[in-house]
């Protein structure tokens, strides 16, 4: 048996999840090396909020605070309908002090380098080359990389996403689950439209649209329709789509779509899978959208990526076997990610519903909803890292 100390984990992704596990693991003085498809980690890609949860992940392994200057901090959350007028909302201000843990909107390509800069070494990181296959042979783990080259270590972490290789090597081909609306995510210089530390999601008919400041002036925005699979833009028309679809919403989203660069906006359907119970056999496991790939409704697809990758690095740190500490990371993180896999996707459909009594009844059950009901959700989340 290797001591944790000379152990070589082998990453596929270098996401959110990879990158957050190569710095636990470079915290804890163990060798990782991840393999990245990208042939750069460049600036692309739009935002996200780091809820609680992980921002206190994130402390453990001493990053909360670097992170937390590279993005904005949020102070209010709302629902709203289309003409502007409150559904509900959180004062998540107030519960960032209880419960001392920050909640941060930040560009993800800022949280990207925050971590790559404290994920080890220059050659921690090989890009252009990703995962192609795997062989557990019970003692090492060999992987197959896009270019040919093999490489051994003890341990291989699938973190390579939504159509991950390793999970289809590790549980067989699987298809996606595809919600019923597409997405599209842009971010802008517009921080001058918006309230600082407000963060909005405005339910229409089957559709949606969010609005986050991220700092550095930047405001990340999303919205979702229901749509087919597979439906593209014309070339050229996706923001006269989006002017024309939500025409007639609430100040300031007009201003943001027009504010938005065409090669800043990505459109993308919105898909997860269904919950399993296990993500890991032998030396070989899965993290992040590889393991339990979520619908965005909660927010907490990348939070949970990052609690895999804190957890799974303390399992690998501790004594013991490396099967002892895949098992030991799938207990404590099983069951609790599932749970938001399936409540993510229910939130979804009933914030996408078109009839228009069902989604009167829903909204008059949301603004009875008080507040200590969302702030105790949140507070759970924030204990279940604890």
């Amino acid at each position: 048996m290797t001591s944790p100390s000379s152990r070589h984990v082998l990453i596929a992704g270098a996401g959110i999840g990879g990158l957050t596990l190569a710095c636990a693991l470079n915290r804890a003085g163990i060798r990782a090396t991840v393999f990245e498809r990208a042939d750069a980690l460049r600036p692309v890609g739009a935002g996200l909020i780091v809820q609680m949860n992980a921002a206190v992940a994130l402390r453990q392994i001493g990053l909360c605070d670097a992170v937390v200057a590279e993005g904005e901090r949020v102070e209010q959350t709302l629902i709203l309908e289309p003409t502007g007028a409150r559904i509900t909302g959180v004062d998540v201000r107030s519960l960032q002090q209880e419960l001392d843990a920050p909640m941060v909107a930040v560009h993800r390509a800022r949280l990207q380098a925050v971590l790559r800069a404290h994920a080890g070494p220059d050659e921690a990181v090989r890009l252009g080359v990703s995962v192609t296959g795997f062989q557990d042979d019970g003692a090492r783990v060999t992987v197959t990389l896009s270019d040919g080259e093999t490489v051994t270590g003890d341990v291989l972490v699938g973190a390579d996403g939504l159509r991950s290789a390793v999970r289809t090597g590790l549980l067989g081909a699987q298809p996606t689950r595809y919600s019923g609306y597409t997405s599209w995510r842009g971010v802008c210089s517009g921080a001058d439209l918006v309230k600082a530390g407000q963060v909005s999601e405005t339910w229409g008919r089957g559709a949606r649209f969010g609005i986050v400041p991220i700092g550095h002036g930047e405001v990340y925005w999303f919205s979702t329709l229901n749509a087919p699979a597979g439906a593209e833009d014309a070339p050229g028309q996706t923001l006269a789509v989006l002017q024309e679809r939500f025409a007639g919403w609430h100040d300031p989203i007009a201003r943001l779509i027009a504010a938005t660069s065409p090669e800043r906006v990505l459109r993308t359907d919105i898909h997860d899978r269904p919950p399993v119970a296990h993500w890991s056999r032998g030396r070989v496991t899965l993290l992040g959208d590889a393991a339990h790939p979520m619908t965005p409704n909660l927010g907490q697809g990348g939070c949970q990526a990052i609690e895999d990758g804190v957890v799974l690095g303390e399992c690998l740190a501790a004594p013991g076997s490396v099967e002892d500490a895949l098992l030991a990371y799938e207990s404590r993180r099983v069951k609790h990610a599932n749970a938001l896999v399936v409540r993510s996707l229910q939130v979804g459909r009933v914030a996408q519903w078109e009839n228009a009594a069902a989604r009167f009844v829903r909204d008059a059950l949301f603004r009875r909803i008080p507040e200590s009901a969302a702030r105790r959700q949140l507070q759970t989340l924030v204990q279940a890292v604890r």
